[in-house]
């Protein structure tokens, strides 16, 4: 092995590059490290990175392109941070495996703390790697410098300003290549979840000294993947030298916890709702089955579908003669969308214990119990007793269910009438099909046309707008995968969370389509996600914006009733009427402009190539 480190006599003192007798190139520390690095990463799982460009990480990049040429990840391009933070958290949600994120320093690096509140908040697994400038410039007025490490202590799993590399490694082997595939062990087993801690951003710190970028280390060209093969090394407790401004270590965002491994058995006869909100997924389902117990899902919760859902939860939430009786409520997920359930779940009188994971654990009447795992008593062991009374709680709520619910079916042709021998019978036939297919969408209508052309295979993402709580209300159980940013519940990053969610479910040739409904408002704070990289491949993505000309949600807030309309308008409502065709042919996304529930169902249906913008324009 030849590893050359600057502070050997034999090399220059400054930390130049030195040559490489073996390629006869030009070697950079920062390279070198690079490539142990990302080798480690890709090893433990890592398939795709998400690169914005900059001087400062240029050895990350120029490794990452290496690597995407030989097939060992998937490289995304984005010039903005923002729309790279997001992009990464849609591809951790859908995989649960973290994308890196690269990036150059100064506000690139604070560009992605939307993605890394929300990756936080809702237990999704991201990586970031953020170039720097080596610790004797910090604090000194130089440029594009600022305090990077721990900026984003309080929302990360693991955290470290990594020493700044000082050698060259021909052979990946050397103690700095160890010291960084430890780190990468350590950086990507937290971002998953380990010792009792939820999944989550993971924030490595990457100060490099110029030369920024060389020649690749001939171990990386001869056969890149040397990968876990090599013991862990320590790393040494001063890690960034006499200008360190803080960071490193696990942050305490998330406390770990002793997990109990044993179940918590929940006993049968006690009057029992299931709820789950975003992030439950079909175990919500499974243990509302189990229990014999009525289920309360969120569109966002993955486990809207089942014959103990509950249709129109939120009307029978407020019938006295269902809620009052509750005793104990099961959550799981984080349900967000609904007041009825947030008033449920900080009621005194009710018990509520919730399921630990995936995000922070609900605890909104400060006396929730949480725990690690459930399990339902068995039928053999409970009493006559209890199951009767089971049955009957089930029963009601089902009974008020199926009469709440609501037939969103578009009615059948009358076969009979089109097919009449008098012609006003059959006129008047026609003349009713006609009407249908000129009926003017709603928001009803939009959800329901979208979530109608959904299935297993699809992908569907919701934004933070006023649809997503229309869909909650009258749609019916479907076993689709659905995804939203509900940890934070921000409208930011919904179409690149979205794209992100479509490059992941797609690879390998997958098949399906990615649609993301959300409104205007939410659509144009995220507009930069449309620029996609030219010469990767475009996901097959709708991107469907109800266009209502601003933030309606607030019509229905309480705030409607305060200030005058003038005043509402002008900081809530925030009245828009950009054109959103014009956008989507500068971004090169395929448009339409669609206003009948006809057109909606073809287009949904149609098969999809590429990204498509779909533009629904609805009244206020």
């Amino acid at each position: 092995m030849t590893t050359t480190n600057p502070a050997d006599p034999a090399a220059p003192r400054d930390g130049s590059a030195v040559s490489d007798l073996t390629g006869g190139g030009t070697r950079s520390p920062a390279t070198d490290a690079a490539a142990a690095l990302l080798d480690q990463l890709i090893s433990l799982g890592v398939r795709d990175v998400v690169l914005s460009p900059g001087s400062r990480s240029q050895a990350l990049a120029l490794i990452a392109a290496d690597a995407e040429e030989r097939g060992r990840v998937r490289l995304h391009v984005r010039i903005d941070e923002r729309v790279a933070g997001f992009t990464a958290l849609g591809i951790g949600r859908e995989t649960r495996m973290p994308a890196a994120v690269v990036c150059t320093s100064g506000t690139a690096v604070a560009n992605l703390a939307p993605a890394v509140l929300e990756a936080h908040h809702s237990a999704v697994p991201l990586l970031l790697l953020t170039a720097d400038r080596p610790p004797e410039l910090r604090g000194v007025g130089a440029n594009q410098t600022t305090r990077q490490p721990g900026i984003f202590t309080p929302n990360t799993r693991f955290e470290l300003d990594v020493p700044a590399p000082t050698e060259t490694d021909d052979t990946g082997t050397g103690d700095q290549s160890a010291m960084l595939r430890d780190i990468a062990d350590q950086a990507v087993a937290a971002a998953i979840g380990d010792s009792g801690r939820p999944a989550g951003p993971v924030h490595l710190n990457l100060p490099f000294r110029e030369p920024l970028a060389g020649s690749f280390p001939p171990w990386w060209t001869a056969d890149a993947g040397i990968g876990a093969e090599l013991p862990d090394a320590p790393i040494d407790d001063d890690q960034s030298g006499a200008l360190y401004q803080g960071g490193g270590g696990v942050g305490d965002a998330v406390d770990a916890v002793s997990v109990d491994e044993s179940a918590h058995v929940l006993v049968r006869g006690v009057r029992t709702l299931v709820v789950a909100g975003e992030g439950a997924g079909s175990r919500a389902e499974a243990l509302a089955w189990d229990g014999g117990w009525p289920l309360v899902a969120e569109i966002v919760s993955g486990a809207r579908f089942g014959r103990h859902l509950v249709h129109a939860y939120r009307e029978l939430l407020h019938r006295p003669e269902l809620s009052e009786p509750i005793e104990r409520v099961i959550v799981l997920g984080h349900p967000t969308l609904a007041r009825e359930t947030t008033a449920l779940l900080t009621r005194d009188d009710v018990e509520v214990i919730a399921l630990r994971g995936p995000g922070e654990t609900v605890n909104l009447n400060g006396a929730t119990l949480a725990v690690a795992e459930l399990a339902v008593a068995p039928a053999s062991e409970s009493t006559t007793a209890a199951l009767e009374a089971d049955r009957a709680w089930l029963g009601a709520w089902m009974r008020a269910s199926r009469a709440a619910s609501v037939d969103l079916s578009v009615p059948a042709p009358d076969g009979a009438a089109l097919a009449s021998s008098d012609p006003q019978t059959r006129l008047g036939a026609i003349s009713t099909e006609l009407a249908v297919l000129r009926e003017r969408l709603d928001r009803v209508s939009l959800v329901d046309a979208v979530w109608r052309a959904t299935w297993p295979h699809d992908r569907l993402v919701f934004g933070s707008s006023r649809l997503v709580r229309v869909a909650d209300t009258v749609l019916p159980g479907k076993k689709v995968t659905v995804h939203a940013n509900r940890g934070l519940a921000g409208i930011d990053g919904t179409v690149a969370t979205g794209i992100g969610v479509a490059i992941a479910s797609q690879a390998d040739g997958a098949a399906g389509v990615t649609r993301v409904v959300l409104g205007d408002l939410a659509l144009l704070h995220d507009v930069g996600s449309l620029l996609l990289a030219p010469g990767e491949t475009a996901p097959r993505i709708q991107v469907i914006v109800g266009n209502d000309a601003g933030g309606t949600i607030f019509d229905g807030l309480e705030v409607a009733a305060l200030g005058s309309k003038a005043q509402r308008d002008r900081v809530l409502y925030t009245p828009q009427d950009a054109d959103l065709q014009a956008l989507a042919a500068a971004y090169g996304w395929t448009y339409a402009r669609i206003d009948t529930r006809a057109a909606l169902d073809q287009a949904l249906t149609a098969p999809v190539t590429g990204p498509q913008l779909i533009e629904v324009p609805l009244p206020r």
